[in-house]
């Protein structure tokens, strides 16, 4: 890489860095290419990415987010996996990680909260942002659809009733 290709990649790894709402470094300990390739595959359906880059070029991006305490995390061979949701990263890299023993979880962070491997698999376990929303959508809706319910009934219990007597009248 000249210059220039350095300069661009650190630009894109600092927007990365500054739109993203979780950061997960993980450990690549001899992944193949066409696990990577599952990986990455996983990753963009949550829309999330994960990135190889080098460490110097990653620990100058870094600078100015609020991702910089990770800096330290980033020595041998590591990748980042990056979301806007808080908690697509992390749960995918964990899952990953639990069936394949070479990508190990070394850390993350959370905006300026620095995170250990306990951390970043405790995030994981959490629901993401679309499950919460549809749970609380799920919330706000089940009492309209009770008081429905409770509505509709006494009509059917009393067509129910009709419907039995003209049956019977027969």
């Amino acid at each position: 890489m000249d210059r220039g290709q350095k300069a661009d990649a650190v630009a894109a790894l600092n927007a990365t860095f500054k739109e993203a709402g979780v950061v997960v470094v993980t450990r690549n300990l001899g992944l193949t290419v066409a696990q990577s390739t599952e990986l990455r595959t996983k990753m963009r359906a949550e829309g999330a990415s994960f990135k190889v880059s080098k460490n110097r070029l990653a620990k100058r991006a870094l600078e100015g987010t609020d991702y910089a305490p990770i800096s330290d995390l980033l020595s041998g061979p590591v990748a980042l996996a990056t979301s806007d949701d808080p908690v697509a990263a992390a749960k995918i890299a964990v899952e990953f990680a639990k069936g394949n023993d070479k990508l190990e979880i070394v850390g993350g962070a959370m905006g300026d909260t620095l995170l250990d491997e306990a951390g970043v698999k405790s995030l994981a376990s959490m629901p993401s942002l679309d499950e919460l929303r549809g749970t609380i959508v799920g919330l706000l809706t089940a009492p309209q659809t009770k008081i429905a319910r409770v509505v509709k009934e006494p009509a059917g219990a009393l067509a129910r009733v009709v419907g039995a007597y003209a049956a019977s009248g027969e």
